[in-house]
């Protein structure tokens, strides 16, 4: 059995057959194919930011890691049985604020996840000029002991011209 279509036909089931040839080739080689070059450009656009990220990260790393390191031999620097209360009391002698100390009261906090804890000496000094206050704290701030003030009150006195009263804290840590 044989079917007569004129030449007309012939055309319509041509153009027909080549319609749904070229949909078929476009749905699923050539869009897939788009869609897939799209998703790794993506997927790459995303690794390189990752990337970069991991670039920052590591130098922050290197950075921390280096201040540790730095710091380690500054602990070691430190003589054995170095205590903050000792070397402030040390320092007042050497800047001639000794007799001005009114108290020095120490106090220690363990840090959490930490073979450190923080030393802590608040001390007041009464009726000081502002030189001898200036004095002490350059020698507490440049020392090699790794100490720093933390805390700084300063009142003005009504007792003798240039006389002031000092409250400051200063801490380190330690071993």
């Amino acid at each position: 059995m044989t079917l007569k279509i004129n030449r007309r036909e012939k055309y319509a089931i041509y153009v027909a057959t080549g319609c749904v040839f070229l949909f078929v080739l476009f749905q699923f080689i050539v869009f897939p194919i788009f869609e897939k070059r799209t998703h790794l450009k993506n997927s790459l656009q995303v690794k390189t930011k990752m990337l970069e990220e991991m670039h920052i990260l590591k130098s922050e790393y290197e950075a921390i890691k280096e201040k540790n390191e730095w710091s380690e031999a500054r602990f070691s620097k430190r003589k054995k049985g170095f205590t903050l209360f000792s070397f402030l009391d040390e320092l007042a002698g050497e800047a001639d604020v000794k007799k001005h100390i009114t108290y020095m009261k120490p106090s220690k906090s363990a840090q959490p996840n930490s073979k450190y804890q923080i030393s802590m000496v608040e001390l007041k000094l009464q009726q000081i000029t502002l030189k001898q206050l200036a004095d002490y704290l350059y020698k507490v701030e440049t020392s090699e002991n790794m100490v720093s003030i933390s805390r700084l009150s300063i009142q003005k006195t009504g007792k003798e011209e240039g006389s002031i009263n000092v409250v400051l804290q200063v801490e380190t840590l330690e071993i």
